[in-house]
Order: structure tokens, then sequence, then C-alpha cells
């Protein structure tokens, strides 16, 4: 299985005893499928109640899964004809943000996404996923380029927040994400964004803005990581659990305070068990909400858009 969670591990014991077996029947010519089977069941009984019990804080862990399958992970599973575009035109190309056109089911799009790598290698190219000013600037050039086209918009986020550094402060990472939120609600075509795994502050919010904001079942969506929270609140990293309960960050939560419009459901034990099973109920949930917008006048989106947003936050009777 790879990495493994703490909260993963009964599962992970009961699925060694069962390879044990199956080896053990192979080698002795024994028929152990009645104890197979039991097991099995126990494995799936175990893993119901794990993962219908877990807490923010593991839910957290669960979204940061370095085998969890990343945006670019899913454009793969999802989208045929691709073709990146690269550059903001003013700096550099950010790694860390990408996107360009690209066709699911038949269906022209414009595909936008956040990078993570699998190694440190990787992760150095792409900034940890913690994208730079140029970065938002390249999503914006790619947006517009979409509401010319006329192209539906499909978002995927997985980034711990925008890169915090001396570079990014210079190159004006705040006015960057903020000229994004203005510039997507004058979008004219459908927006659908996904968080997919980490939603981190900003660095999320300044590609996040959709007339569909859906988010996977163990991704998360926070103003600030768990960790930040902890150290800002209580001055130590252990208490980033509690930060995490605090902070109503799960997808349930999200879904309840409004924030978010709809959870996609992961397969068992998280979508990084299969991938193929993540990747097709994302891809159902995307063109569902692409479908529905499509009935919508350029006028009505945007309207759509801002209304949405505007309500957050709102306490009726006050």
């Amino acid at each position: 299985m790879g990495v493994m969670l703490d909260f993963e591990k009964p599962i992970a014991e009961l699925e060694q005893k069962v390879a044990e077996l199956r080896d053990f029947s192979r080698r002795h010519d024994v028929d152990v499928s009645h104890g197979i089977a039991l097991l099995e069941t126990r494995i799936e009984e175990t893993r119901l109640r794990v993962f219908s019990s877990l807490t923010p804080w593991e839910r957290v862990q669960l979204a940061r899964h370095p085998q969890r399958p990343y945006p670019f992970d899913y454009i793969g599973c999802l989208c045929t004809d691709v073709l990146e575009l690269t550059g903001d035109r003013r700096f550099a190309d950010d790694r860390a943000i990408f996107g360009g056109f690209a066709k699911i089911d038949g269906k022209p799009i414009m595909a936008i996404g956040t990078r993570k790598g699998r190694n440190l290698k990787e992760n150095v190219s792409v900034n940890f996923g913690c994208a730079h000013p140029e970065g938002y600037r390249k999503a914006l050039r790619i947006m517009k380029i979409a509401d010319k086209a006329g192209l539906p918009i499909v978002i995927l986020i997985d980034t711990p927040g925008a890169y915090p550094g001396i570079g990014a402060e210079e190159r004006h990472i705040g006015e960057a994400i903020a000229v994004n939120l203005r510039e997507m609600f004058r979008l004219r075509v459908p927006v659908v964004a996904v968080v997919v795994g980490e939603g981190g502050s900003g660095g999320a919010l300044g590609i996040g803005i959709g007339n569909r904001v859906l988010i996977l079942e163990n991704a998360y969506y926070s103003v600030i990581t768990p960790e930040g929270c902890a150290a800002i609140l209580w001055r130590e990293s252990s208490a980033a659990p509690r930060a995490a309960e605090a902070l109503k960050l799960t997808s349930r939560d999200l879904l309840a305070l409004g924030v978010v419009d709809e959870i996609i459901a992961e397969p068992a034990g998280g979508a990084h068990r299969n991938w193929d099973a993540a990747a097709a109920s994302l891809k159902a949930a995307i063109l569902r909400n692409l479908g529905e917008l499509a009935a919508l006048t350029p006028t009505q989106i945007m309207n759509q858009r801002y209304d949405k947003f505007r309500a957050m936050g709102v306490i009726e009777g006050q």
C-alpha cells in the first residue's frame, strides 16, 4: 500500500493477513476461501467504521496523502486533446499552475489546476504546489481566452496556499490574487471549481470563484492551514488537530456553511485507493454541473456567480 496513515493501519493489517492466506493457499494447495471471505468482510466493516468517524485533522491528513491523485492526474484520466498554455506574458511561467484547452467526453473546455510533485525534485520544480504571482496571472490570462472563445472553465484545486516568499511579495502576490477575484466575477462563461485535495486560503480562492464550487469528500478548504492556525493561536504545532476542529474545514462543514455546493463521494478508503473510481465520480459531477449551467445566458452566469458569493456569511434577521 506504500505510505500508511495511522488510522489506516487496522485495515492494512487485515489486508496483510488476506495476502498471507492467499500465499499459503497457493504454496500448499489448500482451500482457504472461506477464511479469506470472512477477513474481506471484516476489512469492509473496519474500513466503513474508520472512515465514517474520521476527525477533521485525519481528513486533512487524507487530503495530503502522497498517493492521492493530484489535479494533473485527474486531467489525464478525464480529458483528451489537452493543449497546455504557458506563461503570464509579464514575468515567467509558473509550473505550480497549469492550464489549457482540453475535451471532456468530447466537449471542449478550458482546464486549469494546481500542480504538486511526487518526490523532492518534482516538488521543487512546482514550488510544492504554492503558486507565485505569475501563476495567478497565467491562470487569469487563460480564463480570459476561454471567455473570448466561449468555453466553460473547469478548475481543479489542490494547494496549501500561495507562495509567501519575498519574491512573491516583490511581484505583488496579494494584488495578483485580488485581481483574479475581481476578474473571475466578470467571466461570461460557466466556471466549475473543484477542491480535490488541499484548499489553502487565498492560494485556492485566487482560482476558486466558480458558479459551482465542489469538493471531494476527503478534501478540505480553509482560510489557513491547521498548523498555521495552531502556531498563531496556541503557539505550538501539536495544537493542529484542535485547530482543524475549530476551522470547520471538512467537506461536510463547508456544505453546511454554504461555502461549497456539492460533496463528491470518494471510493471506500479515499481517492488514493482507487484513482479510476475517484476520477469517474469527479467526471460525472463536472459534466452534470456544466450541463445545468449551459442553460444560462452570459448575464445570468455572471449574476449567479456574484449572488452566490455575496450570500456567504449573511446572517438572517440581523
